[in-house]
């Protein structure tokens, strides 16, 4: 399913585990929605729940699942709504999938060092790690491929969710799919 007519967009956090990227959805959110634009949020943990409720994080797993998850946003996209992609997606041709079929599309490479996010560990994968319960984390066992070409790189480790939010909105504003002045969500047709 390709969106054509749509004036949607949709914004892909990727990074690695830990990085910051609930935060910084949750952030861009609350922003856009205090300028009148309701955003769904695909958050990868949360969907695997119901599309792969016993996931295996394997390659043919992923596969399966970043499909299914570029299909729900490219759903909502072509139905006019906003959709932030929270979720690692460590090949870049998971991305490369939401970029082909929804043209009002940005990247936002996390980049936060591995140190930085292995310290936050907020849902024990790195300790799981060490301990052998988890064998293909991305940045560790699976490789996770940087972004070559994101429209917005945020500092992790430098960088306040509301001041990645804050360059995340003024890149929106920027591509003229939002409006700077009005809480308009589209640029005139």
């Amino acid at each position: 399913m390709a969106v054509r007519n749509s004036t949607a967009f949709a914004v892909w956090i990727t990074g690695l585990p830990s990085s910051g990227k609930s935060s910084l959805a949750a952030e861009a959110r609350a922003q856009l929605t205090s300028r009148g634009i309701d955003v769904a949020i695909l958050e990868s943990d949360e969907l695997r729940k119901i599309l792969t409720p016993e996931p295996r994080y394997d390659e043919k797993e992923r596969d399966a699942f970043y499909r299914q998850m570029v299909y729900v946003g490219t759903l909502l996209t072509t139905h006019g709504v906003p959709v932030i992609f929270d979720a690692t997606a460590n090949r870049r041709s998971y991305r490369e999938m939401a970029r082909q079929q929804i043209p009002r599309f940005i990247e936002v490479y996390l980049d936060s060092p591995l140190e930085l996010c292995v310290a936050r560990d907020t849902k024990a994968i790195y300790r799981q790690t060490r301990q052998g319960e988890a064998t293909t984390v991305p940045g560790l066992q699976a490789k996770y491929e940087v972004p070559e070409h994101p429209e917005l790189v945020v500092h992790g480790d430098r960088e306040s969710p509301e001041s990645a939010a804050n360059r995340l909105i003024a890149k929106l504003i920027q591509t003229g799919w939002v409006n700077s002045e009005t809480a308009e969500l589209y640029k005139a047709r």
